[in-house]
């Protein structure tokens, strides 16, 4: 439902006379947004929780190429608002029903210098946050224009502590520095691709201020235009839109009309009110399927942790200078140690079939993977030709006679350019072989040369790759892709994204800190689900590969890797050990099994970020509830209220917790399991070891 109205023209006739500020409460009277123009006839704007500075006067437009900007000499032609309250159901999801409650304000905004180009801002506020972006209409002499960076501000009052990664253009794969605004620095960090300037940030950037406010600044909806990084001012606190260029330099090349994603700004002063935000979903389109049936949330289990730990290689051959045109696979000289191997992969979908999974993940099936190294070449994968010893055609028959579906994996070394004029051939053989999803990789420089993982022309190509497999009935989970912004609304088939730092990295690096996990749905799941494969069983990797995996370990306990499953939100979620970890292990297994990926409630118990999380989530369709808590390096306890669950009704609980003596680095596969009758009455407390957690399945007993 919306009610609009247009307020009385507020103007000044000069833009050297500030125009009188406007000022828009959230439908609850939470937040209030002022807007104004400076003296200069600057757009601005300001935002307060009750009584609180939430940001100081912030300047706001667009700075184009060889003209102009669009971000000074405005007066205010007219200003409109409107009421905004409906509910939606998403495809899958966290919940079952999403309110859209927010108030709107467009400033419409005309340069009193010739030729009186207009801009407009819009505005819409709620209790949890605001979003707003700029809209530029069609009009005389602007028609097409180059965006070079943004005059965006978000000045904060204080020196809050922020949890932050580098603004690199091409990688969002970093551990998480939390500091003080002020000690922001990005200099001593490895670069993973390119280095960030000293003081540039990625969003989303989670805030905490001294007197009790969280705030966190994102973006929603990116589309035709690169991801926003943030400038951070070290010594006045305030934070500068930086746009992600493109080969030439420029930020965007745009034809009006047009409107640039939304900044959002989600703020609260309880954490776990962060977390349950839709803000940014809900300013996102909806979906334009006709038909989403074909959809389908789901775990797996996959040939790919066997390579992380030197069990298995992805590519076939011991050779390297291999052209893909041409080259007799058969007559190469395997290497013995191929994991997407016919035999092999049949191993994992027994495994699937017995225990319930969906689907099975296959990489390095097809050829190329000697020929990459990171070259920077064009060609190297066609994304149809199997390896001699894949039996594309066995193995869809095996698959289907177990009920289990096989999921692709395009790796596209990052030659986009050869991955779009393959596309469409790839999905054919997708369908033609009965794979219903693919996972996507863009692992190395971008093709076309300049480009960034990050910039507006790679942003185009993960919203066509989602429209693409849309029209295909294809599902898709992109990695090494641009943060996710809330298209998954848009784009339901797009289940996931990784973006991220995830569990591989305990596999071959320094790994993953134990807050890690408690940072990461404050930050990089605002945005949207991450495949951040969990459930890591043998958490010590020496075992696989002696040699090469000495002193190599996951950094949590298994207890934790179950309580992820809750807590790291996604419809697509891997059992990523391999199958004989798990049945060393079928107790603890069961609670992976059992888990679901799609909800109808969500309730965020307890949350800091950079210290805990307990979530409790509602099955779809059920009345099953599942509980995640986890920790950083820290032991503690969490109380947990069973107040959610129907009144009257009993369950049985299912409680896995980190064993006697567990810890993440000494101790971390000791576990325990016990089971208890609970209903909406009970509490139970949870012994979280250093870097655990606890994992707790209810299900009603039958009355």
């Amino acid at each position: 439902m919306k009610r609009a109205c247009q307020i009385a023209l507020l103007l000044a006739a000069s833009p050297g006379i500030p125009a009188l500020a406007q000022t828009i409460y959230s439908p609850g009277h939470t937040l209030a947004l002022q807007f104004q123009l400076s003296p200069a006839g600057e757009p601005t704007y300001q935002l307060s929780l009750g009584k609180k500075q939430v940001l100081k006067p912030s300047r706001m437009g667009l700075l184009l190429q060889n003209q102009p900007g669009l971000n000074q000499g405005f007066q205010i032609t007219r200003i409109d608002s409107l009421t905004h309250d409906d509910t939606w159901q998403p495809v899958w999801g966290e919940q079952k029903n999403i309110r859209n409650h927010y108030r709107q304000l467009t400033v419409h905004l005309r340069q009193t210098a010739a030729p009186g180009r207009l801009l407009d801002v819009v505005f819409r506020v709620f209790d949890d946050g605001i979003g707003f972006r700029y809209e530029v209409p069609q009009q005389p002499g602007l028609t097409y224009f180059v965006v070079q960076q943004e005059a965006t501000e978000f000045n904060l009052p204080a020196n809050h502590k922020a949890f932050w990664i580098p603004g690199d253009y091409d990688s969002n794969e970093y551990t998480y520095s939390t500091t003080r605004l002020s000690e922001v620095n990005t200099t001593p960090i490895e670069p993973i691709q390119l280095k960030a300037d000293p003081t540039r940030v990625q969003t989303p950037l989670m805030l905490k201020s001294d007197d009790g406010l969280y705030v966190n600044i994102h973006e929603a909806a990116l589309v035709n235009y690169p991801a926003m990084m943030l400038d951070v001012d070290t010594k006045g606190f305030g934070l500068r839109s930086h746009l992600v260029p493109g080969a030439t330099g420029a930020a965007a090349y745009l034809q009006a009309p047009e409107h640039t994603p939304w900044r959002t700004v989600v703020v609260s002063d309880k954490a776990p009110e962060v977390l349950a935000s839709k803000l940014i979903l809900n300013l996102n389109e909806p979906t334009q399927l006709t038909s989403t049936d074909w959809i389908k949330p789901q775990k797996f289990v996959g040939v790919w942790w066997e390579m992380h730990v030197n069990r298995a290689s992805w590519n076939y051959a011991d050779t390297s200078n291999i052209k893909l045109a041409g080259t007799n696979w058969s007559k190469l000289r395997p290497n013995g140690r191929h994991g997407a191997n016919t035999a092999n992969v049949k191993r994992y979908i027994d495994f699937a079939a017995r225990n319930g999974l969906q689907s099975v993940l296959v990489e390095g099936w097809n050829v190329g993977w000697e020929d990459w190294a990171n070259n920077w070449k064009e060609e190297v994968f066609d994304f149809v030709t199997p390896y001699p010893d894949f039996n594309v055609t066995e193995l869809q028959q095996y698959a289907a006679s177990k009920g289990v579906k096989l999921m692709m994996h395009h790796e596209t070394s990052s030659s986009v350019t050869n991955y779009e004029r393959r596309q469409e051939a790839a999905y054919r053989f997708m369908k033609e072989h009965s794979y219903d999803a693919v996972k996507t990789g863009y692992v190395g420089r971008i093709i076309p040369r300049g480009e960034h993982h990050d910039g507006q022309w790679m942003v185009n190509h993960y919203n066509r790759t989602a429209a693409l497999t849309g029209q295909h009935q294809l599902m898709v989970d992109m990695h090494e892709s641009v943060r996710p912004t809330g298209l998954h609304r848009t784009y339901p088939n797009w289940l996931a994204s990784e973006a991220a730092r995830g569990n591989e990295f305990n596999a071959w690096s320094t790994g993953n800190p134990p807050e890690h996990e408690t940072i990461l749905p404050f930050t990089r799941l605002m945005g949207g689900p991450m495949d951040y494969t969990p459930g890591i069983f043998q958490i010590q990797l020496e075992p696989w590969n002696p040699a090469q995996n000495k002193g190599r370990q996951v950094h949590t306990t298994l207890v934790k890797q179950l309580a992820l499953y809750v807590t790291m939100y996604s419809p697509v979620q891997m059992a990523a050990d391999l199958p004989e970890a798990y049945e060393k292990h079928a107790d603890a297994f069961q609670f992976i099994k059992d888990v679901a990926v799609d909800w109808d409630d969500t309730r965020i118990l307890a949350a800091e970020p950079g210290d805990y999380i307990t979530i409790a989530r509602q099955a779809k369709g059920t009345q099953d509830w599942y509980v995640g808590a986890i920790t950083d390096e820290q032991a503690r306890q969490q109380t947990v209220k069973l107040d959610f669950l129907p009144a009257g009704q009993q369950y049985e609980a299912t409680v896995y917790t980190d064993g006697k003596g567990a810890s993440w680095d000494k101790n971390p596969m000791a576990y325990q399991i016990r089971k208890q009758k609970v209903n909406s009455k009970s509490v139970l407390k949870l012994q979280l070891a250093a870097g655990g957690g606890a994992a707790i399945s209810l299900k009603p007993v039958a009355r």
